[in-house]
């Protein structure tokens, strides 16, 4: 969805890069109208792709927080070689605010995810602090499902 978002704001002269590595969300994806933008589709993990320096706009919905802490640094390290200087950096990730009920859900999905997916994660990673090693600064910030969903758009420095 997140393709036909950005067609209605930009409708052409884009290049965008989608990497998926699940093949049955690669397949609705694109099926999206994403206007006249060229898009490239990549079916495989991030941390398998090469990419080129030279985005403006990296967005990353719901990735960091299927990887350990070890692996994370490593990703979000390649993923940040690849983004030109004061680029824009969307991320949305699960964060626990101290809700009860966010540690459960939280530990559901996680069993859910290394069963069908095969995730490493057992836990959420330090993502915070991956931008922040890397001096981003957090331009906008917006809170979703009782504060649980957090996106951030951080802007290198």
């Amino acid at each position: 969805w997140i393709l036909e978002e950005i067609a209605k704001v930009h409708s052409t002269g884009l290049k965008i890069t989608y990497v998926e590595v699940a093949v049955n969300m690669m397949a609705l994806s694109k099926k999206r109208n994403t206007a006249n933008n060229e898009i490239n589709f990549i079916n495989d993990a991030v941390e398998n792709v090469s990419l080129t320096a030279g985005y403006d706009v990296v967005i990353t919905p719901f990735l960091f927080d299927n990887f350990t802490e070890e692996n994370l640094q490593k990703i979000f390290d390649h993923i940040h070689q690849s983004l030109n200087p004061g680029g824009v950096w969307l991320n949305t990730d699960f964060r626990l605010t101290g809700k009860w009920w966010q540690r459960i859900f939280l530990k559901s999905m996680i069993l859910f995810f290394r069963l069908i997916c095969r995730i490493e994660a057992t836990k959420l990673p330090g993502i915070e602090q991956c931008f922040a090693k890397q001096d981003y600064m957090t331009i906008k910030q917006k809170t979703f499902f009782g504060d649980f969903i957090l996106s951030t758009v951080y802007k290198q420095a």
